[in-house]
């Protein structure tokens, strides 16, 4: 493990540029903040309800919890790894409680078919003719549990859904629902009857989060909790598509400034040519991140701050991301693999290592 070997301080945000767009003085640049600032406090008020209703039957896990509030407010994909037993089928199912929206459950298993998905062309007898059978891929929230366990096949039925919001059955292509989000999990220890996610499968998640285990606090909370015979919790519905929808035109206004956008681009393209930014990582990195993670990095820092109650991204908002939207696009080499280094392990050095501005 490598150690943080840079104290660089963080310069006080929001930032003082020299001009915004060439056009706008400081104030201007100030007061468009500000309003930023009010729009995302009046767009927020149903972050409170939403995380009340979430502790209900999610005790802890608030990074999870998080991260998921980054997924709806970007209309990025989330993975969730974990081992069995931490909350993550329930976290995805809670989040779903709360919204006046659909939501689908797919249990992906070995002996699944693309048509278990996305739907296939039923021939009707009585009108000589093939009809579309829509499969569960037809929802708002997909949870797509145990993802890992479907073949290439079946995984491969997800990319157009998730990419392009869209499925093609036979000659014909559907429009997904507007709000359509995939919140995969999956086991990262158990390896009989799993298939591995392809690159391209695993690029198309804007965030891959580890779930961890609980604090000794929270799992005593949770042990009171399963005292009780009856279990069940009641989540109630706190807020529909249409909010979240309207919240993330608020989450595409939130400033960045051109320094914090180069520090983006600085951290990704580390993971490419780590030499040129005098990194001594060339031979752990096999491929670096895709530009999408560029995107996604910006976009996640957006959501970051909007879930701060910000109207501007900070650099912390950006480190905070990193590793979620980094980690499965950093391919290790064998000799990663044989000093037991991690992707998490390069780009720590590369956050410790580039300038913060």
């Amino acid at each position: 493990m490598w150690k943080n070997n840079n104290e660089q301080a963080v310069a006080a945000y929001p930032p003082q540029p020299e001009n915004f767009d060439g056009k706008q003085s400081h104030q201007d640049v100030y007061g468009s903040i500000a309003k930023i600032n009010e729009a995302v406090r009046a767009s927020a008020v149903w972050l409170d309800p939403f995380r009340r209703q979430m502790a209900k039957a999610v005790i802890g896990q608030s990074d999870l919890v998080e991260r998921l509030l980054v997924g709806l407010l970007t209309g990025g994909h989330v993975l969730l790894e974990g081992l069995p037993g931490l909350a993550k089928t329930l976290s995805v199912k809670t989040l779903a409680m709360t919204i006046h929206s659909d939501f689908r459950r797919i249990q992906f298993t070995p002996d699944m078919l693309p048509a278990d998905i996305i739907g296939t062309e039923i021939y009707n007898p009585r009108d000589t003719a093939f009809e579309i059978k829509k499969g569960p891929i037809f929802a708002s929230i997909i949870l797509a549990d145990e993802i890992n366990r479907a073949p290439a096949k079946v995984q491969s039925a997800l990319l157009e859904a998730m990419q392009e919001k869209q499925v093609t059955i036979g000659d014909q292509t559907f429009q997904l629902p507007e709000l359509f989000l995939v919140l995969a999990t999956q086991n990262p220890i158990e390896q009989e009857g799993t298939y591995p996610l392809p690159e391209a499968q695993m690029d198309r998640f804007m965030l891959k989060t580890i779930v961890g285990y609980p604090s000794m606090a929270e799992e005593r909370r949770i042990l009171d909790e399963v005292e009780r015979t009856d279990r069940t919790v009641k989540v109630s519905p706190v807020i529909s598509p249409e909010d979240i929808l309207a919240a993330r035109k608020i989450v595409d206004t939130i400033y960045i400034d051109d320094k914090i956008k180069d520090y983006i681009i600085s951290l990704v393209c580390a993971t490419r040519d780590p030499r040129a930014f005098k990194l001594d990582l060339h031979e752990y990195i096999e491929t670096g991140a895709s530009p999408r993670a560029t995107i996604n990095l910006k976009a996640v820092a957006r959501a970051l701050a909007y879930l701060a109650g910000r109207g501007f991204v900070t650099p912390d908002d950006v480190k905070s991301a990193a590793c979620d939207v980094l980690r499965h696009r950093i391919r290790i080499s064998y000799e990663a693999e044989a000093e037991d280094i991690s992707s998490e392990d390069i780009i720590r050095k590369i956050l410790d290592s580039i300038p913060v501005p």
